[in-house]
């Protein structure tokens, strides 16, 4: 039996269908093919709400609907909305993250590569391949993306629990994605098998430039942002009301692949133009759902910098990347350099990196620990989400039977690239 959720995704595509036929017809004089069209668009539109979970904006649209079409949408998501359950557990919540992918294996794990180069990347990274399985596998077991805001929201200095706003059919099950250092560093486009630029495309869409091994480049999904873009246009249910995931930036080199850093390269028309290409891209990709939050401007520990180290880093990321990305109120901790540098430890209200982040805005944290699926801390100014990282490392844990959260979201064996360094490089290197 097909859940509610799934008659709608099917009903989507249908109603999509007959839109465009009515569409492509041409009416005669008199006709009502307008209208028809018209409201062939505004069941389409419903039923993508509702699809993704907004059920009373659905309903909303299709309040004045008279046709069969409407009545039988209107049917069909109030089933829906009657079956779906507000989210009862906030604080377990899992959220997953990756690095940018590797789209050509035999390049990025060269062993022509500075062997430290080499174990880095096969360390950090996932390839494009597993990347396509693991979203896949996530999806068949029930995830919904979802941004951390929907659960805890800040209000008078208090961070208060709003999960039981959000409704879900059962089996569905809500869910945090990030990515890290989404600026293609040089280095990366040196090495060749990477990603390059995101770039917004004549259709309106986010894609990403990539060259080859033969030097032909091209434009498409090589990259997170691309391809879960896509997945959800091919699988609605698996956003709710269209949040995407956080993406994590640095400010060192520039943003989104631009060099628009003006500490690295100056104050030129250069560096000027660059921050305006990727603020046109940041501006797309919050249209389609993404958040953007702080890696820290020059990627350091801050649990090994001073208060003064942080304020100065802070105020360069603000000075350079703000302006491409708006404020945010989220932290994700490069290294997962928690300030507290314990699980148990809550934040101190005296502490003085503590107060330079507060100062900042920020109030959602966010550290790494892969051991568990989930681990929260919500105290009265701030959410802080212990992040499980997908990369060689965590995979290399699971290979080698080490407990990790990676079994409940997919099978690492199984979607192992077999162009993969195996096992994993034990190679110090650092993360990216």
């Amino acid at each position: 039996m097909r859940s509610p959720l799934s008659l709608a995704a099917l009903v989507l595509a249908a109603l999509l269908s007959l839109s465009a036929c009515v569409s492509a017809g041409s009416p005669s004089p008199g006709s009502d093919t307008q209208g028809q069209s018209a409201a062939a668009s505004v069941v389409a539109q419903a039923t993508l709400k509702a699809a993704q979970y907004d059920y009373d904006g659905a309903l909303a649209l299709l309040a004045s609907g008279t046709s069969a079409e409407a009545a039988a949408a209107k049917a069909g998501i109030t089933k829906a909305k009657d079956a779906a359950q507000p989210w009862a557990e906030p604080t377990k919540v899992p959220h997953l993250f990756w690095h940018p992918l590797v789209v050509d294996p035999a390049r990025a794990f060269s062993t022509e590569l500075a062997p430290a180069d080499r174990a880095g990347n096969a360390q950090y990274m996932v390839t494009r391949s597993e990347f396509v399985a693991q979203l896949q596998s996530i999806y068949d077991k029930g995830y919904v993306l979802i941004h951390p805001e929907r659960l805890y929201q800040l209000s008078d200095g208090v961070m208060t629990s709003v999960a039981d706003r959000i409704k879900l059919p059962p089996g569905k099950k809500p869910l945090v994605i990030s990515q890290d250092d989404v600026n293609y560093y040089k280095r990366w486009a040196d090495e060749g098998g990477f990603p390059a630029e995101l770039k917004v495309a004549a259709d309106g869409t986010v894609v990403n430039k990539y060259t080859d091994a033969a030097g032909a480049t091209t434009e498409g999904a090589f990259d997170v942002v691309p391809i879960v873009d896509a997945f959800v246009r091919q699988h609605p249910d698996f956003s709710y009301r269209g949040d995407k995931g956080s993406i994590a930036l640095t400010g060192y080199e520039g943003a989104l692949g631009y060099r628009s850093s003006v500490r690295a390269y100056g104050d030129t028309a250069a560096t000027q133009q660059a921050a305006a290409d990727a603020k046109r891209v940041a501006d797309a990709m919050k249209a389609e759902g993404w958040n953007f939050a702080s890696h820290t401007f020059g990627h350091i520990s801050y649990s090994a910098s001073s208060a003064a180290q942080i304020k100065a880093d802070m105020d360069r990321w603000k000075a350079e990347v703000e302006p491409i990305t708006g404020p945010t109120p989220e932290l994700i901790y490069a290294f997962g350099s928690d300030i507290a540098n314990s699980i148990g430890k809550s934040y101190a209200a005296s502490d003085p990196k503590y107060q330079v982040l507060k100062d900042a805005g920020f109030s959602y944290f966010f550290p790494i620990d892969n051991s568990s699926p989930y681990y929260v801390q919500v105290k009265d100014g701030y959410y802080r989400q212990w992040r499980v990282d997908i990369d060689g490392i965590t995979m290399q844990k699971v290979r080698d039977g080490k407990a990790t959260a990676l079994p409940l979201f997919f099978d690492t064996a199984a979607l192992w690239d077999p162009l993969r360094p195996d096992p994993t490089p034990t190679l110090a290197t650092g993360v990216k």
